[in-house]
């Protein structure tokens, strides 16, 4: 692992409880990252933060010190059930279990309760842990508002709060539900608060007005040392040569970890197919794989027991997978923020990635915004004829044809044109997502 990305701040050299320091020193966490070394001084002097940070460069961390260090400090001792002392706010599943192990890992030799809510499983188990004290609740907004509402927890002895991916809130439509929860806490100055996020738009800071006490505004630049060291490069297939071109590229790089981001379901699924035709297996996570399976599939992935990962943006942000040394954009994303989100996935923790993007017919438009975003063109490279796979037939994925329904039904619009064919073929042999072969 690079050290380019970290400063000279050692953790050692700030106020925490010995304990934090152990865990930091027992996970090998020795510097600060930036975000890290200009937001903890002031949040250990009690000073609300707002921060803009992409996501890979320790703001989970930076935020779990500063929660457990006023927590350890503080001068309620005891904790009681059904009034937890933090609210983190995060806006995915994913998100949510992902600071949920962070913190499980740093703060396993303190005494420090942790439970987690977010939707889509395990309803009746979420509930049952309110029955013991929380110290620190890690949520999505639809479901703490759905347990708050049924009165298994009140958010008065809220003594920090923490809106993580503040920007992404307001994409996917939470943002009212995150004012109804920030709205019952405690006043902003009984509080510490902290919020981050990618971008410090007009909206975002008119939050951060609202339901904090004076925050301190840290920026560190979009245009970090991180995207200069992604190799970023642009091909411009026609429709029917995205999956040639594909198949091609990562039977000729051999990537060690990649992620293969789509804008669609159904693309991802065709994907899917064509790979594990063609004997490259992959993962493949999407809104519509159930909640326990894409657990289990990202773990898979996270431990290296798939070299792939088709995706669509459910994973652009929030999740820690090290390693990933390729990130293919099948589809260009319509944000050049997006865009950022997709290849920040590689080239963590000081590593250097690789970002290779389809300018397709239907996405090249794309192109102008994602480089007006990142202020510099992506090089483009052509398209040799060797580089296009002779495909073998597709594995028709279990329950596929629903799936496709199910996306074709949500699915705006419907005036783009389809990738090419369905991706069936008969007489192949059905297969569901999680087999290595």
């Amino acid at each position: 692992m690079s050290e380019h990305h970290l400063t000279d701040i050692e953790f050692s050299s700030l106020p925490l409880d010995s304990r934090l320091l152990s865990a930091l020193d027992r996970l090998g966490f020795k510097y600060c990252t930036p975000i890290q070394a200009e937001a903890l001084p002031l949040l250990l002097a009690k000073k609300d933060v707002s921060g803009q940070a992409h996501t890979g460069t320790g703001k989970t961390l930076a935020f779990l010190l500063a929660c457990a260090q006023h927590l350890l400090t503080s001068e309620q001792k005891q904790t009681i059930p059904g009034k937890p002392r933090v609210l983190i706010l995060a806006p995915t599943r994913e998100l949510a279990l992902q600071i949920l192990k962070d913190a499980e890992s740093l703060l396993k030799n303190t005494p420090l309760k942790l439970a987690i809510c977010y939707g889509g499983k395990a309803y009746e188990q979420q509930k049952n842990q309110f029955n013991q004290p929380v110290d620190i609740l890690v949520g999505t907004p639809g479901r703490l508002i759905d347990f708050f509402k049924q009165k298994l927890y009140n958010l008065k002895s809220i003594e920090a709060m923490v809106l993580d991916e503040a920007d992404r809130m307001f994409d996917m439509g939470f943002i009212q539900d995150v004012r109804f929860l920030l709205r019952r806490l405690t006043d902003p100055e009984k509080r510490l608060n902290m919020l981050f996020s990618a971008t410090m738009a007009h909206k975002v800071l008119e939050l951060a007005y609202e339901h904090m006490n004076k925050a301190q505004i840290i920026k560190i630049q979009s245009d970090s040392p991180a995207v200069e060291r992604i190799q970023q490069s642009v091909y411009h297939p026609a429709n029917h040569e995205k999956i040639p071109l594909l198949i091609g590229l990562l039977q000729k790089l051999k990537p060690e970890r990649s992620i293969i981001f789509t804008n669609t379901k159904h693309v991802a699924i065709r994907i899917w197919e064509f790979l594990e035709g063609n004997g490259l297996h992959a993962a493949i996570i999407s809104g519509d794989i159930h909640q326990n399976k894409r657990e289990q599939l990202l773990k898979q992935f996270h431990d290296g027991e798939f070299a792939i990962l088709v995706a669509t943006d459910v994973a652009s942000r929030g999740l820690h997978i090290p390693d990933v040394t390729h990130i293919f954009n099948f589809d260009l994303p319509d944000l050049g923020e997006d865009y950022v989100h997709r290849i920040g996935r590689t080239a963590r923790a000081g590593n250097s990635g690789h970002a290779i993007s389809f300018a397709c017919e239907e996405y090249a438009m794309n192109l102008m915004d994602i480089e007006a975003f990142t202020r510099r063109p992506i090089p483009t490279i052509s398209i040799s004829n060797d580089l296009l796979a002779k495909l073998l037939p597709p594995v028709r994925m279990k329950n596929s044809k629903s799936l496709r329904n199910s996306t074709n039904k949500a699915k705006k619009g419907g005036n783009r044109p389809r990738h090419g064919k369905s991706g069936r073929h008969q007489g192949t042999k059905n297969r569901a997502p999680q087999q290595t072969g």
